[in-house]
């Protein structure tokens, strides 16, 4: 009886420790997912030294294009919508600031990425925000998706190096913001 006993606690306690192992393994799967899905403050996924996601995106012109693409570049990727008001506010200075003055420089790119909207609607929102830089469409915000979570918000604008690094992340309008993000890019040019 003693002996069955024993036996019997041995098998129990191997379950046991199996079980313990197997927990700790779902543990470490589950915090290493949450980690690598972590967003900033203002929804970024991605942050400041980040080489910085490759994506492919069809412009309005019709032309596909790759972000790989433009290494060598100092580019500047905005995302933007038409049913922003904050984006609205943004574009024209985008357009005179940083794209009238930089738009013959062959070492700068700017991409406005148009989060999830049909072709008609980010040609009648370029019109009507008189912007001439190039705009690309993101179905279902793929795009969107690599750089920041799915339900953050936007106006916000990624500057990358040369090198293909993240050197700056904005979000949303802000007129010193804006100063700096030009600051960088001159900087980086």
């Amino acid at each position: 009886m003693i002996v069955k006993t024993f036996s019997y606690f041995c098998k129990i306690n191997s379950i046991f420790i199996k079980m313990k192992k197997l927990l700790i393994c779902i543990s470490l799967l589950l915090s290493l997912n949450a980690v690598a899905q972590t967003t900033d403050d203002r929804g970024y996924l991605v942050k400041v030294g980040d080489k910085a996601p490759d994506f492919s995106i069809k412009l309005t012109s019709g032309l596909s294009i790759k972000l790989s693409d433009f290494k060598g570049k100092v580019v500047m990727l905005q995302f933007t919508a038409s049913w922003c008001g904050v984006c609205r506010k943004e574009m024209p200075f985008i357009e005179s600031d940083i794209w009238q003055k930089h738009k013959a420089n062959r070492n700068f790119a700017l991409i406005a990425i148009d989060r999830d909207e049909p072709l008609e609607t980010v040609l009648k929102f370029a019109q009507s925000t008189g912007i001439t830089y190039p705009i690309g469409l993101d179905p279902n915000a793929d795009i969107f998706a690599l750089y920041a979570d799915r339900k953050a918000g936007i106006t916000r604008n990624v500057i990358i190096d040369k090198t293909g690094k993240i050197v700056m992340l904005t979000r949303l309008y802000n007129e010193a913001e804006f100063s700096e993000m030009k600051k960088v890019i001159n900087k980086l040019l």
